[in-house]
């Protein structure tokens, strides 16, 4: 496949990267709102939804497995997740937020004003698109 580097693609590829800066740097803001760094907030949110096998978290975080226990050791100390075993395979660790880490995680959501607006303002329907143009892109859909 050529590469393409024409000025539309070229201007798509900037502001796809301008909005991604734009959320980690609120990521990251309202984390520090809750005492956490972005990895944990990211960690935290992630886990929020379902828990997760120590090594997939990694996976998703693209990182290290001993990262990922180093931030899970810390959000631990502080009663925001937990671990536990599978019970499909008790020989695998799951983390899993606590009551008070989902709390803190809505909050996090909750305050996350740019990730949330500007999608906001585009319809169901320009969403969908977007959603399956992302999905195409990273070879998802």
């Amino acid at each position: 496949m050529t590469p393409r580097t024409d000025p539309l693609t070229v201007e798509v590829v900037e502001l796809i990267g301008s909005v991604v800066a734009r959320y980690y740097e609120e990521y990251d803001e309202a984390a520090g709102k809750h005492g956490l760094t972005g990895a944990q907030a990211r960690v935290l949110g992630l886990l929020s939804v379902d828990p997760i096998p120590m090594r997939r978290l990694a996976q998703k975080l693209k990182c290290e497995p001993s990262n990922v226990t180093g931030i899970v050791d810390r959000l631990e100390s502080r009663g925001l997740v937990e671990r536990r075993p599978d019970p499909a395979d008790r020989r695998v660790k799951l983390a899993a937020v606590t009551e008070e880490g989902g709390s803190t995680a809505a909050g996090l959501r909750d305050s996350l004003e740019f990730a949330r607006e500007p999608l906001g303002e585009l319809s169901a329907e320009e969403r969908t698109v977007l959603r399956d143009l992302l999905k195409r892109m990273l070879g998802a859909g």
